[in-house]
């Protein structure tokens, strides 16, 4: 194995998923600005559009996310196109 090739700055950070507010804590080499409190320790917070509790692969089920309006902004642009 080569030596030296693997990051040195490993630490815990928590990663939260935007969609539904679920928070799981893991070590990563991410960087932060931003920090957030859980159970009275305050880690480096990474934020999430989808997570292992939110992709319909993992949960069954299929949710519509419509972010910044984009489903509004398509339906405006083809309502010409309307019979």
């Amino acid at each position: 194995m080569q030596k030296d090739i693997h990051p040195s700055n490993y630490r815990l950070v928590a990663f939260k998923d935007m969609s539904n507010e679920d928070v799981f804590i893991t070590k990563s080499t991410a960087e932060s600005k931003e920090t957030i409190t859980v159970d009275g320790e305050e880690y480096p917070l990474i934020k999430l559009e989808i997570s292992r509790t939110s992709h319909p692969f993992y949960t069954g089920k299929t949710k519509l996310i419509d972010t910044a309006g984009r489903i509004d902004k398509f339906k405006n642009k083809y309502k010409k196109f309307q019979k």
